[in-house]
């Protein structure tokens, strides 16, 4: 969710998407360019669609659509030896980072939606903030996308009545 913090809602620029990718563990040299940016920023709109879904179905369709449009057959790679086996839906393993981001996210959070059958995620409820959220709990479905953005509505709520 940091990678869609730093695009969202505007573009962010390379540093910024640098750093999130080199602290997720991203190998380097990473090569990226603001064209590169501005592709995982189209991506990023397109996936906050998913998080946008007011139930799992529509969340489905959208996911569905994402991947007919963008996924390849599934494929294990380890990139050359540099990560343990995993499953990718991108073209292949130097893919644009925006069909990386897009792909690997949609599969996913197509996983997280069938394993759950919920949906994979939201839009923090405080219309302050409007980011996105993974669910992965097993409660019912959370509304905001931290405990800072919650107890700041909480206290601003309690604030109001009080007056």
């Amino acid at each position: 969710m940091d990678l869609l913090d730093v695009l969202l809602p505007g573009p962010g620029d390379v540093a910024s998407v640098l750093a999130v990718l080199r602290a997720y563990g991203e190998p380097e040299p990473i090569t990226l360019t603001a064209a590169d940016v501005e592709e995982l920023h189209e991506a990023a709109l397109a996936l906050y669609e998913v998080f946008a879904a007011p139930d799992v179905d529509r969340a489905a369709e959208v996911l569905n659509e994402l991947l007919a449009r963008h996924a390849r057959a599934p494929r294990l790679t380890t990139h050359g030896g540099t990560f343990p086996w995993h499953l990718h839906v991108d073209s292949h393993d130097d893919a644009p980072w925006g069909e990386w981001l897009l792909t690997s996210s949609c599969l996913a959070l197509a996983v997280l939606l069938a394993d759950r059958q919920a949906r994979p995620g939201g839009i923090c409820a405080s219309a302050s903030c409007r980011k996105s959220f993974v669910d992965t709990g097993s409660g019912g479905p959370r509304r905001y996308c931290s405990a800072r953005c919650a107890t700041r509505e909480r206290v601003a709520a309690h604030r109001k009545r009080a007056r």
